[in-house]
């Protein structure tokens, strides 16, 4: 069995972002050389997400909506966490989007259903975090 390992970097000048990565994801496999197995693609910070949703504006703003909704930001005060710091709300929102997704790779390509892509959710930005694309398989 091979396996190959590659760190993504991002850095978003706003709080929050959802960044298709399935081009980045897909270059990796690319570089591997692995026709069947699977891949591995989670945020390695705490408050960023990574998860498989449709490439679609109307169904992002809706998620936006919806995790304000149930972590909103403001007021800060309203979570023990944001004494000292002000990302409480990055840290639930990311606990809801989840950590990580785990795609098949049959003939060399990502295994997906209708319309599905990889999605990096980043919920405090204007810093530089990572992910880890870990591919294992022959």
């Amino acid at each position: 069995m091979k396996s190959h390992r590659k760190e993504l970097w991002f850095e978003v000048p706003a709080r929050r972002a959802l960044l298709n990565i399935t081009p980045q994801v897909e270059a990796e496999l690319r570089a591997s050389g692995i026709r069947e197995g699977l891949v591995l693609v989670n945020a390695m910070h705490i408050s960023a997400s990574v998860f498989i949703n449709d490439d679609e504006s109307g169904l992002h703003a809706d998620i936006e909506k919806w995790l304000e909704r149930l972590a909103p930001e403001q007021p800060h005060s309203q979570y023990a966490h944001n004494r000292g710091e002000d990302n409480a709300d990055a840290h639930l929102k990311r606990t809801l989007m989840g950590r990580e997704v785990v795609v098949a790779v049959t003939g060399g390509a990502l295994d997906f259903g209708p319309w599905e892509q990889i999605f990096y959710g980043e919920f405090d930005g204007r810093r530089r975090k990572r992910v880890l694309v870990k591919i294992i398989g022959e």
